[in-house]
């Protein structure tokens, strides 16, 4: 018989949706809420996101556990039974997995309550425009602040049952990066009456790939990804507009802005060049996910002691999570959760393991327990 909690994750994996149009994905969990016991429960919206307070028998503090919810703009390629009813949308980063965890941590101390009072973050918008800084400065939630909070991410490369983390920084700062590149189009035998963009925004391409390798110290650790460029109309018309898509991922926040700075020095020059006008949109930004080093330490020791997990302490990842702004404000620490799928994040194939799903339950609800008592 399946655990009810991969039962709701294969609910909710049919329903992606885009950040704060999680309708279907909000009233699902509110369904599954409303037949816990409701004598501790205290639940509000915020959007598309939810808050669960869970009251404690006798609370000195409040801790938080959170879960995201939005899924990607993928079409799935998996064989699965249950796969997404939303076209061109899928559940590729984990988030149905998230949410799932959550509402078993919720059903957990519904049921047999800790000392400590809990909230439970449904959180919307993670993967975009990010939900976590304006779900933290909600007046749904100032009342409600948890004293500590803990997140989860879902880690393909791991096996079921390892857990991976570290203290301090475990994901890097984020920029999205949008560059529209304005000039002047014509008839592509009439190259010299023409400012070509599509020549400008390969030549820009090129440049910003110099940034990281000639003005990052080689002992940090930065990323600039172009993942999509687009320009022209016709194989005969020279592109009056271009436009680029990427990111930037840096390990340190002096390097983000470092980056940018370099970014619009270079944007400069390409309209010097070109004599084309060009425009930087930089996007949806994430704080990095800084561990409290004695609470991840704590957790980290108390992993030890658990014959089920396999602890691994794991160097930094180049990912990207809004939970950063939690962290910013709040104690706490993510993990990664081995989910072992060949699959990447972001992946049309990602089909993780879902008895990670009951490890995860167990592991949180214990870790909340021996943190209450």
């Amino acid at each position: 018989m399946l655990s009810p909690f991969i039962e709701l994750r294969r609910q909710l994996h049919q329903i992606p949706e885009p950040g704060f149009q999680e309708f279907k994905t909000q009233q699902l969990l509110l369904d599954h809420l409303s037949k816990l016991p409701q004598d501790r429960l205290t639940i509000r919206t915020w959007r598309t996101g939810i808050l669960v307070y869970i009251k404690g028998t006798n609370p000195t503090k409040r801790f938080g556990y959170r879960a995201d919810m939005d899924g990607l703009p993928i079409t799935e390629e998996t064989s699965l039974p249950f796969p997404s009813q939303h076209p061109g949308y899928m559940h590729a980063c984990g988030h149905d997995f998230h949410m799932s965890i959550g509402m078993g941590v919720v059903t957990h101390f519904a049921q047999q309550p800790m000392q400590d009072d809990l909230i439970v973050l449904f959180q919307p918008a993670e993967e975009g425009p990010g939900g976590a800084l304006p779900m933290l400065a909600a007046e749904e939630l100032k009342d409600w602040k948890p004293d500590q909070m803990v997140a989860l991410h879902i880690a393909p490369e791991y096996p079921v049952g390892t857990i991976a983390t570290r203290p301090e920084i475990l994901f890097a700062n984020t920029s999205e990066l949008f560059i529209d590149l304005l000039g002047k189009g014509g008839h592509a035998a009439y190259p010299h009456q023409a400012n070509d963009m599509i020549i400008a925004a390969t030549q820009m391409v090129g440049q910003l790939q110099t940034i990281v390798s000639r003005n990052v110290n080689p002992l940090d650790s930065a990323v600039i990804t172009i993942g999509k460029m687009e320009a022209g109309t016709k194989q005969n018309i020279i592109a009056e507009k271009a436009r680029l898509e990427g990111t930037i991922r840096t390990l340190s926040a002096d390097s983000m802005n470092k980056i940018k700075k370099r970014i619009e020095a270079v944007a400069a020059g390409i309209e010097s060049s070109f004599e084309c006008q060009i425009s930087i949109d930089y996007g949806s930004n994430y704080r990095q996910v800084f561990n409290d080093p004695a609470l991840t330490v704590e957790f980290m020791d108390w992993l030890r002691g658990n014959d089920n997990i396999q602890l691994v302490e794991c160097t930094e990842a180049m990912t990207g999570e809004d939970f950063g702004y939690f962290l910013e404000q709040i104690p706490g620490f993510m993990f990664w959760l081995g989910v072992d799928t060949p699959h990447g994040l972001h992946n049309a194939k990602l089909d993780p393991n879902e008895s990670a799903i009951d490890v995860a339950i167990d592991t949180i609800t214990a870790y909340l327990r021996f943190k209450s008592n």
